[in-house]
């Protein structure tokens, strides 16, 4: 009589686990959104180094913060940022009308977001034109051009962004369902609202 086969150790008819136990589903992050938030974080660090060069010539060196005879358009800057502002709204449209199976809204709140993102950098750029000073011609114009030329960068790249949504979003991509590549820009796009309206407080109206 042959002998019984005795399993090998670990190949037995259940798979036993090895390593540490799978992470709960709430302490989880999906790689995007944690992604997007860390970049953020940098993102604020590289403005803050700018502010402190800002206060540095206004606390510091007690200087004025325009030298005389360079003055900034106030109101015209006001204007701009209401443009901007707008386009949080019609973005939350967007991403409430596709959740909900408006696809009329996602479509035309996308298109209208990267379009008011445009006008905003078409009457930022103006502005350059007209200003009036240039970065070299003083330390005031160096920080105001680095501080509002770096949003502006990033005005750019989140029309990128939004502009590869749009352009899914009128070939039928995204739905109720399927999101996330909506949001993760978004959100993108609303703290480069954020840090303007800080922006815009600091340098044209502080």
């Amino acid at each position: 009589m042959e002998a019984a086969a005795i399993p090998a150790p670990g190949h037995g008819h259940e798979d036993h686990h090895h390593g540490p136990p799978p992470a709960n589903r709430s302490s989880r992050a999906e790689p995007g959104m944690l992604g997007m938030l860390l970049f953020i974080i940098s993102e604020i660090m590289i403005f803050g180094a700018f502010f402190t060069a800002y206060f540095f010539i206004r606390v510091v060196q007690d200087q004025p913060w325009m030298p005389e005879g360079n003055e900034l358009p106030v109101a015209i800057a006001g204007v701009n940022t209401a443009i901007l502002l707008s386009s949080s709204l019609t973005l939350h449209w967007a991403e409430t009308g596709l959740k909900n199976g408006n696809r009329f809204a996602f479509k035309a709140g996308m298109l209208t977001t990267f379009l008011l993102g445009l006008t905003f950098l078409f009457i930022q750029v103006n502005e350059y034109v007209h200003i009036g000073f240039a970065p070299h011609d003083h330390a005031q114009g160096s920080v105001f051009y680095g501080l509002t030329g770096l949003h502006g960068a990033h005005v750019f790249i989140g029309l990128l962004l939004l502009g590869i949504v749009t352009l899914r979003a009128f070939k039928g991509h995204f739905s109720a369902d399927d999101h996330r590549g909506v949001e993760i820009p978004g959100i993108y796009w609303h703290f480069v609202d954020v840090m303007w309206i800080i922006v815009y407080t600091t340098i044209y109206i502080v």
